[in-house]
């Protein structure tokens, strides 16, 4: 599905991004990608839509070379950005503009979602709050059925009900012959919804992992007290979170605030223990 070979990018020569970034990720999933403000997490999203292109190396989707943006590479792609900027038509006229672009896009679908996310779809988008314009794009991209959804902090600007709607739409939408990727900086927001785990951190993809993976590695619990076999711990109101190396074949749920914090620590130990 998705392919980086030895990426670099930068904006200019004296910030780069990226160096030699390698990165596979296949259909089926739902990948959540974290990452510190100014990692690059949006600029990564960009490369593998085509909308920035690498100094060396490649992206390669679907068998496309993504900087060429061939038609049959953009049909098959749908890319919602952290910030939208709607046109004054309403959901019904941007369906018929848009929609005919994308092969496999359904509008019963799409007049479904938005019923499910109480959205109009006889007002101009331009006029509606942002959270809703987030929320017709969701639904858009969603209902063109292409085989890579591409979305940056989608949650932003979703209030607390909208939010539960939307994992509960993107977990419905996924299928054996697609692949969902999804940045976000609100870790709680992707809760029971991914399956697979990316983090970049220091140029370099650190961790890409499917949760089942960490959770065999690796033990997440709240305890009284930090013990001598903890890796990484935080305190909190109910206690110590902490992670363990899983030895004993036990499961826990993958607590991705917390491993994410341990990562971007620098804790070599539960980076060494998952790679």
């Amino acid at each position: 599905m998705i392919k980086i070979s030895n990426l670099t990018f930068g904006y200019g020569k004296k910030k780069t991004l990226f160096q030699d970034l390698n990165l596979t990720m296949q259909t089926g999933h739902i990948y959540g990608l974290l990452g510190k403000n100014g990692a690059g997490k949006s600029t990564l999203l960009k490369n593998i839509a085509g909308l920035v292109f690498p100094q060396k190396g490649t992206c390669v989707v679907n068998g496309f070379d993504a900087s060429k943006r061939l038609p049959a590479f953009l049909q098959d792609l749908f890319f919602i950005p952290e910030e939208v900027y709607m046109p004054a038509l309403t959901a019904t006229q941007f369906v018929k503009s848009t929609g005919h672009f994308y092969p496999s896009f359904n509008e019963n679908q799409f007049d479904r979602m938005l019923a499910e996310f109480d959205v109009p779809n006889e007002s101009l988008l331009s006029k509606l709050s942002f959270g809703q314009q987030k929320k017709v794009m969701i639904a858009f991209g969603l209902s063109t059925n292409t085989s890579l959804l591409i979305m940056d902090e989608p949650t932003n600007g979703l209030d607390i009900p909208s939010k539960s709607q939307f994992r509960k739409i993107i977990a419905s939408a996924l299928t054996e012959s697609r692949c969902i990727v999804i940045s976000t900086h609100q870790v709680r927001d992707l809760d029971n919804l991914i399956d697979s785990l990316i983090v970049v951190h220091n140029q370099q993809i650190v961790l890409n992992k499917s949760l089942d993976e960490i959770s065999e590695r690796l033990n997440f619990s709240t305890t009284p007290t930090s013990g001598a076999d903890v890796l990484y711990a935080e305190e909190s109101i109910r206690g110590i979170n902490t992670i363990t190396k899983n030895s004993i074949g036990s499961y826990s749920k993958v607590d991705m605030e917390l491993l994410f914090n341990a990562i971007i620590a620098d804790n070599q130990t539960v980076t060494e223990i998952l790679n």
